[in-house]
């Protein structure tokens, strides 16, 4: 398998490489010429494609003859990056690629989710102050999102809870909706939550789906499969 992985070089983006390499799948990175540097560990295993996300051109040589493709959609900046990254993925991935794209659980498909006071405090005050210093654009990656769902491509959207480092817990476990108790813990690995996203890529059942994960490991997964 061909897979490129448009957001290469930050740290989600290193753990999908490394995953990648390990299933033996050609890859080819994305990442912002300034962040080159940051995939040296990996010179002379991988195809480096330098240039913004959001750039069509970009992309498109990106993904040319790809099999899938995995994306960290970024709210960078107050210019629409996610929007455009989606948008150029969706424009010039080959027919038929697989599409797997991160994001987090403030995301939802069907309006059904159930979030926190904590979560809902966070978009609700720290969004618009993210917005206000020009660092970021949550609602950037809602459209991104919601142009990703209103797709005919074999997408997955990926809604990632808190994150932390760590040894690999497993692949993660997930449900359809922010606030069913299977992930009530809202805590998973990173690695392991890059290791989903590279999973997904040849998991048929994940096609138009938007999975909410938690680790396998966390209080609350565990809970729940022992009542199953």
């Amino acid at each position: 398998m061909k897979v490129c992985i448009v957001g290469a070089s930050g740290k989600l983006g290193q753990y999908m490489v490394q995953h990648a390499l390990d299933r033996r799948y050609e890859v080819v990175g994305v990442c912002r010429e300034e962040s080159v540097g940051k995939l040296d560990k990996f010179k002379g295993r991988i195809t480096v494609i330098p240039g913004a996300t959001n750039d069509p051109d970009v992309i498109k040589r990106a993904v040319a003859g790809c099999d899938g493709v995995l994306v960290v959609l970024v709210p960078r900046g107050v210019h629409g990056y996610s929007t455009g990254t989606a948008q150029a993925v969706l424009d010039h991935a080959p027919p038929g690629a697989r599409l797997v794209f991160s994001c987090g659980w403030h995301i939802t498909r069907d309006g059904q989710d159930v979030y926190s006071w904590k979560l809902k405090a966070l978009v609700k005050i720290g969004g618009p102050l993210a917005r206000l210093a020009r660092f970021a654009d949550l609602n950037d990656q809602v459209e991104a999102c919601n142009r990703v769902f209103a797709s005919d491509t074999r997408w997955t959207v990926v809604r990632g809870s808190d994150l932390e480092e760590g040894e690999s817990q497993g692949l993660p476990v997930w449900s359809r909706h922010v606030g069913d108790a299977i992930l009530e813990s809202n805590i998973t690995r990173r690695v392991d939550f890059a290791l989903f996203m590279v999973a997904a890529l040849e998991n048929n059942e994940l096609i138009h789906e938007a999975p909410a994960i938690v680790s396998r490991q966390s209080p609350s997964a565990l809970a729940h499969a022992g009542s199953d």
